[in-house]
C-alpha cells in the first residue's frame, strides 16, 4: 500500500527540537546538560545536578517550580530548556487479580504496554518494555506479531517506572514497604538489541538517591543475543533471564527463530560466562509450557542435561492464549510432572501463576490495542479503496 502525504501546508522551516526530558539522563548526562544549556556554571553543575536529580527520581516531581531548594531563576532556565513531562496514559486496565496494565503513548505513533504484577518478588514487579514491537517473531508470543517500530529511549523506559509509581502513589521513594520492589525487562521487545538505553535506564533506576532499586532486583530477559550477554553483565550487573522454551535446536528454531543465528551451544557457553553468575546470582530460565510440544518428561530430562552445572532456576510458564494462536497450554498435571523432575534434580522450578489474563497482560500477551485498531482501520481503508 502506498501512502501520499499532503505537504502543501507544511512550512519549510525546520521544526524546533523537542525539549530534552531530564528523566532519561544519567547523573553525568544531567550535569553536562545543565552546563551546555547555561543553567549553571561548570563548577556548580555537580551540586545542582544532584539537587535536580533528587526532585526527579526521589520525589517524582513533574514541575520545576516544585523544586523548593532551587532558585526561581534557575527554575525558569530549566523550564526553558527541559521538560519533566510524563507520557500520555492512553488506557489503564486493572485485572480481577490486581494486575495493572497501562497503554502509554510516548510520542505520536509510539505506544507501549507496561504491567504491574502484585505479590511478585519482595512486593510487586513491574514488567517494562524496551522496544515498540519486536523483531524476534517467537511463534508462541503475541508481542512478536507486532512489527518493530523503534527502540525506546532511556527516558521512555524510565517513564514506565514513573507512570507506575504515580499510579501506586509511591513518591517519594520509600525505603521500606515498597509496592514496586522489582523491575523485569520482559515486556515488548528484545532488551539486548537496545542495550545502550537499557543500561542507562538501569543506572537511573538503581541510583541510591533516586528510585533506588537494587540491581539484584532488576532482571533483564533475553531470547539469546549471544554477543551482547557479556556487555549486559559488565554494564548493568542485572540479573539474567533466558527465554529458553526448548532443549534442542530443531524445536527452538521454530519457537525462537533467533536460535538459527545463535544456537544452543553458543547460548549456553555465553550463559556460563555471564559476569557474576553464582549461587547467589542465579540465571533464570523461562520455559513456556506448550501442550504436546515441549512438555514431556523426556524434555524435562533433556533440560536438566542442558543446564547442568549452571547456578539456575527454571520458571515454568503456563502458555497464555491470545487470539489467533495455534498453541495450547499444557495440562496442569503435565506441568506438575515436569516440575517434579526438575525439583528432584535440585533445581527450583516454580510454576508461574498466570496473572492478568483477562486484560491480556500475562506473559507473551502484550501488544498495544491501538496497534491492532490501526491495523484494522488500514484493512478497512484498503477494502474501501479496492
Amino acid at each position: 500500500m502506498s501512502i501520499t502525504l499532503d505537504l502543501s501546508r507544511v512550512s519549510n522551516a525546520p521544526a524546533a527540537p523537542a525539549p530534552v526530558n531530564l528523566s532519561g539522563l544519567t547523573r553525568e548526562g544531567l550535569r553536562q546538560a545543565l552546563i551546555d544549556a547555561g543553567v549553571c556554571p561548570p563548577e556548580k553543575a555537580r551540586m545542582r545536578a544532584s539537587q535536580v536529580w533528587g526532585w526527579i527520581h526521589h520525589y517524582g516531581v513533574t514541575d520545576f517550580a516544585a523544586m523548593s531548594n532551587v532558585a526561581k531563576e534557575m527554575q525558569a532556565k530549566l523550564a526553558e530548556h527541559f521538560t519533566l513531562a510524563r507520557p500520555e496514559v492512553v488506557e489503564r486496565q486493572v485485572s480481577k487479580d490486581g494486575t495493572r496494565k497501562w497503554l502509554i503513548r510516548t510520542a505520536p505513533g509510539i505506544e507501549i504496554e507496561t504491567v504491574y504484577i502484585p505479590d511478585v518478588g519482595r512486593a510487586g514487579a513491574l514488567c517494562v518494555s524496551s522496544q515498540v514491537g519486536c523483531t524476534l517473531n517467537c511463534t508462541f508470543c503475541h508481542t512478536g506479531t507486532q512489527k518493530l517500530v523503534r527502540n525506546l529511549t532511556a527516558a521512555e523506559i524510565v517513564a514506565q517506572v514513573q507512570v507506575a509509581r504515580d499510579d501506586l502513589e509511591e513518591w517519594p521513594s520509600p525505603k521500606e514497604d515498597r509496592r514496586l520492589s522489582n523491575i523485569v525487562f520482559m515486556g515488548m521487545g528484545e532488551p539486548l538489541y537496545n542495550l545502550d538505553h537499557v543500561s542507562d535506564a538501569i543506572d537511573i533506576i538503581s541510583d541510591n538517591e533516586g528510585i533506588a532499586l537494587s540491581r539484584r532486583r532488576i532482571t533483564v530477559s533475553t531470547s539469546g543475543v549471544v554477543p551482547q550477554l557479556q556487555a549486559l553483565g559488565d554494564r548493568t550487573a542485572a540479573m539474567l533471564a533466558i527465554s529458553l522454551h526448548a532443549t534442542n535446536d530443531a524445536l527452538r528454531d521454530v519457537l525462537v527463530p533467533l536460535n538459527k543465528k545463535y544456537p544452543l551451544d553458543q547460548l549456553m557457553a555465553a550463559i556460563r560466562a555471564y559476569p557474576g553468575l553464582s549461587n547467589a546470582r542465579r540465571v533464570t530460565f523461562e520455559y513456556v509450557m506448550l501442550k504436546g510440544v515441549n512438555d514431556s518428561p523426556e524434555e524435562a530430562r533433556a533440560l536438566l542435561k542442558l543446564i547442568e552445572g549452571i547456578p539456575a532456576k527454571v520458571n515454568l510458564i503456563p502458555f497464555n492464549p491470545w487470539p489467533g494462536t495455534d498453541y495450547q497450554c499444557s495440562d496442569w498435571k503435565t506441568i506438575e510432572r515436569f516440575a517434579a523432575i526438575l525439583n528432584k534434580a535440585g533445581y527450583a522450578s516454580p510454576i508461574r501463576t498466570p496473572r492478568g489474563r483477562d486484560i491480556l497482560a500475562a506473559c507473551g500477551q502484550l501488544k498495544s490495542e491501538s496497534e491492532k485498531i490501526r491495523a484494522s482501520a488500514l484493512r478497512k481503508a484498503e477494502q474501501a479503496a479496492a
